[in-house]
């Protein structure tokens, strides 16, 4: 799978986001701190935000002190659905249920053996065939 992965700054768990990303077998393209742009969390959402809308990326991760910032702001993107996830269950159902496609991370909140487990639960979902929650995500889309 192509990742995009973005952050405002970097710390032990961007680094450690990149090593589980590569060592699954994920190729990945950095955005913000974690490459040269050293961009804001708007303009590293928005770049990480872009790759997953035009195709570029399969899937985007972005990361700020809080998470908020980065999904409020990937979500200005057309096509991006992307979710704040503190804990692995709510990473499983948005992939699931939301058919999210940006998982946001919170630097502050998010330990490295807890950002493990969501990763883990973000790429082994799968967006439901249910027609009732695809309805409602082409409803999300208008």
């Amino acid at each position: 799978m192509r990742v995009a992965l973005g952050s405002d700054m970097k710390n032990e768990l961007t680094e450690a986001l990149q090593h589980l990303l590569r060592s699954r077998g994920h190729q990945i393209t950095l955005h913000g701190a974690l490459s040269s742009e050293n961009d804001s969390w708007t303009h590293a959402a928005r770049r990480v935000a872009q790759a997953v809308s035009s195709g570029d990326a399969d899937s985007g991760i972005v990361c700020c002190w809080t998470g908020t910032g980065v999904s409020i702001a990937a979500n200005k993107v057309r096509g991006i659905r992307a979710a704040l996830c503190h804990d692995p269950q709510t990473a499983a159902g948005a992939r699931k249920w939301n058919d999210a496609n940006v998982l946001a991370l919170s630097l502050r909140a998010t330990s490295v053996p807890l950002g493990e487990e969501i990763l883990d639960a973000w790429l082994a979902q799968t967006p439901t065939a249910d027609p009732k929650y695809q309805a409602m995500i082409e409803d999300v889309e208008r």
